[in-house]
């Protein structure tokens, strides 16, 4: 990937690129919230509501689970919309072509399909509004530069990745399978890190971030090839000019000298493993919540009085005699209790990587490092994940606490993404340094350290 973002100072794009991610947060939510609400199969139909075009549906039968399934399908296709404006932003003005011959071929289709068949006039009256409204646009907008091509992949890539994740939320109703609910949840959580990884890649944050990146690169590339050699053609007067270029450059230089290759791939091998073991954590989570069974285990932080529970058949039997929910839909089984004492696992096994990235982060990196300090925040999130855990279970599994927990651990995820983004940009850069000390014929320091160049006097020969 290449990191040379100067094509990204549109501040107008960045900021719609954080609402974008930030309603696609708001979707997650009422996704997590239909799903504890029991309430995914309440409109039985797709991509129709009761038959009706699913923004014309009257308001008079937005009722009880219906209100929470329609809502989530509206603004699921807001999300859509403007990930597809996002995609579109990306690449710049040269998009306009595009958008200017799908939108006359949308308002035709939805012209022919009005005269053909009146009695589905509204579908066709959403077809030749969007067809127009975009062939309208694309004579004003966008009117920006393209973002780089890796960028405009990455918005690609979001923008079938919302189609995908309609489709994957429509067939889930029509095919009655829990399964594909499974995968519609995880691929929530992989297009919320899209959006979210493209709202960083537009901040001026970044840009600056990579801005004196490129500075500290470019200084250490002008570093003299023969600094740390000793010539008896050099003079005193060279030698003295050499130990003053160095103090000026050992503030610049001074983090990236003090960290090995070997110590950077670590750290960054620690964080990308903590955010994929969030990831399939997430997806323990999305499995247990569509076996709509409840709660496999109600007490925490025991399970049904023990560390860990017995699963043979009468034990089984028996737990399921004495629950108490009114929820549960199905009996528990004893995958589920398994399952259920995995994702307690997982989450001991997380809290304490998510520790160590912390303290090597912020050891490796620095405390003023951007890795560093949302390392913290990133921890912050994970305390307040297992809390909501365990409330989800003191509560019975109340649809609000069980959502929360759904909405932080997708932010948690995301913050796993950000620390990994930002400690392969410090890697990158403390890569190239090394190789260009190694070109410049420098020795090595202490164990694992390159050291600075210290050239002594040599009388002229």
């Amino acid at each position: 990937m290449n990191f040379e973002l100067g094509t990204l100072s549109h501040r107008p794009r960045h900021i719609f690129a954080v609402l974008t991610a930030l309603a696609a947060l708001v979707l997650i939510g009422l996704g997590g919230l239909v799903t504890s609400k029991e309430a995914g199969l309440a409109v039985p139909d797709w991509p129709t509501s009761f038959g009706y075009n699913m923004f014309f549906l009257p308001i008079s039968k937005w009722v009880g689970g219906i209100f929470y399934e329609h809502t989530h399908r509206l603004v699921a296709s807001g999300v859509g919309l403007m990930t597809t404006i996002l995609a579109l932003w990306l690449y710049g003005r040269n998009s306009r072509l595009l958008m200017r011959w799908a939108g006359l071929s949308l308002f035709t289709v939805g012209a022919v399909a009005g005269f053909i068949a009146p009695k589905h006039w509204s579908d066709a009256l959403v077809l030749a509004a969007a067809g127009l409204a975009a062939f309208g646009a694309s004579f004003v907008w966008p009117m920006c530069e393209p973002a780089p091509k890796w960028l405009r992949r990455l918005g690609l890539a979001a923008f079938f990745a919302v189609i995908l994740q309609g489709v994957l939320g429509g067939v889930r109703v029509v095919w009655l399978k829990d399964q594909i609910g499974i995968f519609h949840a995880a691929l929530a959580q992989i297009f919320f890190v899209l959006l979210c990884a493209i709202a960083l890649f537009t901040s001026r944050r970044w840009a600056r971030l990579n801005a004196s990146q490129d500075e500290n690169r470019n200084r250490a590339t002008e570093l003299p090839p023969g600094l740390g050699v000793r010539s008896r053609s050099i003079g005193s007067a060279l030698d003295g000019w050499a130990r003053k270029l160095k103090r000026q450059r050992t503030g610049a230089l001074q983090d990236a000298v003090a960290l090995s290759d070997s110590a950077l791939d670590s750290a960054r091998l620690l964080v990308v493993g903590t955010t994929l073991l969030i990831f399939v954590q997430l997806l323990l989570g999305a499995t247990m919540r569509h076996q709509h069974a409840g709660l496999a285990i109600p007490d925490f932080p025991l399970a049904y009085g023990k560390l860990w529970p017995a699963i043979d058949v009468d034990s089984v039997a028996h737990y399921n005699s004495q629950r108490i929910e009114t929820t549960a839909v199905n009996p528990i089984t004893a995958t589920q209790i398994a399952l259920q004492m995995a994702h307690r696992a997982m989450a001991v096994l997380i809290s304490i990587a998510v520790a160590v990235c912390v303290w090597t982060t912020r050891r490796r990196l620095g405390s003023s490092h951007p890795a560093g300090r949302l390392a913290l925040v990133w921890l912050s999130l994970l305390v307040l994940q297992v809390v909501l855990g365990a409330a989800t279970i003191w509560s019975n599994k109340a649809a609000d606490i069980a959502t929360a927990h759904v909405v932080i651990g997708a932010l948690s995820l995301v913050l796993g993404t950000y620390v990994s983004i930002f400690s392969w940009a410090r890697c990158r850069l403390a890569g190239e340094f090394s190789t260009v000390r190694k070109n410049a014929g420098e020795s090595p320091g202490r164990a694992g350290h390159p050291a600075l160049p210290s050239p002594r006097p040599v009388p002229a020969s």
